[in-house]
């Protein structure tokens, strides 16, 4: 069985708040945010290389949006796909569970760290090629997240 990806953040925000709290303590807040941020980006980054890994070829954006379930499981997200395609994929989160559970764990104040900042750094493991747009979130208090993805051109 297949632990969802909404429990993995959970498990893993339960430690990173003890970690935030003693990184508060001795540095402050400013320094807090700028190690749990860093810690959270080599994760995703990693987590990306190890999807990568399992691709047969260099991944597109359908290849990634095949991956979205994995995401959405447990219903952690409600998303309407707006386009899809190899080099361009577009969305909006309408529920984030993922928000909704670091607030209820104290944790909405440095939500963005542990979740939505992955988003983006995840391409760059999984293909440095994927650029994120993203310019509103339900972290941040907005309706819904627009997510807009562009696969890169190669160089000529």
């Amino acid at each position: 069985m297949t632990l969802p990806m909404i429990e993995k953040r959970r498990i893993e925000a339960a430690v990173l708040k003890h970690v935030f709290d003693v990184l508060v303590e001795r540095h402050g807040r400013e320094e807090a945010e700028k190690v749990i941020g860093e810690a959270v980006s080599n994760s995703a980054i990693a987590q990306g290389k190890e999807f990568r890994e399992k691709e047969p070829q260099e991944p597109n954006l359908e290849n990634f949006a095949d991956l979205l379930p994995l995401w959405q499981m447990d219903d952690a997200l409600q998303i309407e796909v707006l386009e899809k395609g190899p080099d361009r994929l577009d969305f909006n989160v309408k529920r984030c569970r993922y928000s909704e559970v670091y607030k209820e764990m104290g944790l909405g104040d440095i939500g963005h760290l542990l979740s939505c900042n992955r988003d983006g750094d995840f391409c760059i493991g999984y293909n440095p090629k994927m650029e994120l747009t993203r310019t509103q979130t339900i972290m941040k208090g907005a309706s819904h997240c627009d997510f807009r993805y562009r696969l890169k051109p190669a160089a000529e």
